[in-house]
């Protein structure tokens, strides 16, 4: 019941390659030997990981905090411990119906008293390569799923958060058998490998750079892939809700983890003639609950040196093609320690700016204006189908015609990021914001082999379909046909 773990900066550490190897050949030995799980059983896995989360909660909130330099353990709460928990808890009240064969229709003149129903089966052995944002939460989170399936799983969470990747092997091992569930922690190297094994189904959540490449590898062994790539979150405000509850609701969703959310507001479409207000109304918002934010133990570090340079050269960028950029927090020094960064508006920034050709993933928030909600809907469909898209209006009519129009993996009305947060709705992402769900009844099925079976009974035509034909089979194509076949 021991974890693999390498050192995260030696990336091309082949002990870790190794090891990998012999824990995925030791899985599909003893996946071969014993049956699938009882629905008891899987029920008793998901309490046992329910409670080990809360079990290891101090754990969690000290690995997250040394990851990101800052992180409210609150927030940890919330997301890390109570959503694995919360999920786990739903998914087991929900199995026995879940997992229940479904009768499908036969049609008793061609097949009599027979049966038809779809079985829920394991596929397997499950992969899954997990980011670094949530690293709990999306890699637990889907091990619920392919648990309730009655699969067995290896997770390789994300090296940028080397703490918590230790405290989540910890978790693995003291909660699961090692040829049921085990954790893999390493770089490049360990990943690339990673993606090339024969898993039964492989789930990576990341960007789309890298999810092109483990699709690549995937193709190659014919496996399954679900991924979950993000990608830029519009937010549609409608003329009738330019107001202080939806400001709130924006910025709030943007901060939360400091904008490091793949579901995140990634810019907000506003209309031209409210621009000014919406624009005032957030710097109101800002000062008015939290004018310390930057600062705070509430503001969530961005993850690393790297990422911080990348956002304020983004925002450098703009500044220096002459693009409005207004400060919430005015003359703040970023603490190298503490890797902090208060929230900023980019207003109507032009297209060829890295804050619009990329997911900005921080608190940046473009802004740009539309005179026509016609104008905002083609703006959207002109680009890659999001991940999320929100809309705010307090007509649901409108509101409705907008997702007619559009696509995108989920969507809010009048909130931000929440189908990402229920345990009873399936989520990913569609087109280049990716495919396949986790997550709900969606994600049970994603990681079963739904098996179609047919119980053979009485008075059925089935033996028109052998050889000769010229018996029953064309006495059935002359009453359909009206004629003799030639």
């Amino acid at each position: 019941m021991t974890a693999i773990s390498t050192n995260p900066d030696e990336l091309d550490d082949a002990t870790a390659i190794d090891e990998l190897d012999r824990r995925f050949h030791q899985m599909r030995a003893a996946s071969g030997e014993q049956n699938t799980p009882t629905l008891d059983q899987r029920r008793e896995d998901l309490t046992a990981l329910a409670g080990a989360m809360f079990g290891f909660r101090k754990q969690i909130q000290e690995a997250l905090a040394a990851d990101f330099a800052v992180h409210p353990t609150q927030l940890t709460d919330l997301t890390e411990v109570l959503g694995v928990a919360g999920q786990a808890q739903y998914v087991a009240s929900q199995l026995e119906e879940w997992a229940a064969p479904q009768q499908r229709f036969v049609d008793p003149q061609s097949f009599g008293t027979a049966t038809a129903e779809i079985q829920y089966q394991p596929k397997g052995i499950v992969g899954v390569l997990s980011p670094w944002n949530f690293p709990f939460l999306l890699s637990l989170g889907p091990l619920v799923d392919i648990l309730a399936a009655g699969n067995r799983a290896i997770l390789k969470p994300s090296e940028l958060a080397p703490a918590s990747s230790m405290v989540l092997a910890d978790i693995v091992s003291s909660t699961f058998d090692s040829d049921r569930v085990a954790v893999v922690t390493g770089g490049v190297a360990l990943a690339r490998r990673f993606a090339e094994l024969r898993w039964d189904h492989l789930l990576y959540t990341g960007n789309a750079t890298v999810g092109r490449q483990v699709a690549v590898a995937a193709a190659q062994n014919l496996v399954p892939v679900t991924l979950e790539l993000g990608g830029k979150n519009p937010v549609i405000v409608h003329s009738d809700s330019v107001n202080e509850e939806t400001v709130a609701q924006i910025i709030g969703n943007k901060l939360a983890k400091n904008g490091q959310i793949c579901i995140a507001p990634d810019y907000c479409l506003v209309p031209r003639s409210q621009l000014e207000e919406f624009i005032e109304l957030s710097i109101s918002h800002t000062f008015t609950t939290m004018p310390d934010y930057g600062t705070s133990p509430d503001c969530t570090g961005i993850i690393n040196e790297r990422h911080l340079r990348r956002l304020t050269g983004a925002l450098d960028e703009a500044r220096q093609r002459g693009v409005k950029v207004v400060d919430l927090k005015p003359n703040v020094e970023i603490d190298p320690a503490t890797r902090q960064m208060p929230l900023t508006l980019v207003v109507d920034p032009p297209e060829d700016l890295a804050v619009m050709n990329e997911e900005i993933f921080g608190p940046i928030l473009p802004i740009k204006p539309y005179d026509t909600i016609d104008e905002a809907v083609g703006y959207i469909n002109s680009h890659d189908k999001p991940l999320g898209l929100y809309i705010f209006t307090r007509d649901s009519h409108a509101a409705q015609t907008i997702l007619d129009r559009t696509a995108s993996g989920g969507a809010c009305i009048n909130t931000c990021a929440v189908q990402g947060v229920l345990p009873s709705l399936g989520f990913g992402g569609v087109g280049s914001s990716g495919y396949g769900r986790h997550r709900g009844v969606e994600g049970f099925r994603e990681f079963s082999n739904q098996r179609g079976v047919v119980t053979r009974g009485t008075g059925d035509t089935t033996a028109a379909f052998f050889p000769p034909y010229s018996g029953h089979a064309q006495q059935i194509v002359d009453a359909v046909f009206g004629e003799t076949a030639g």
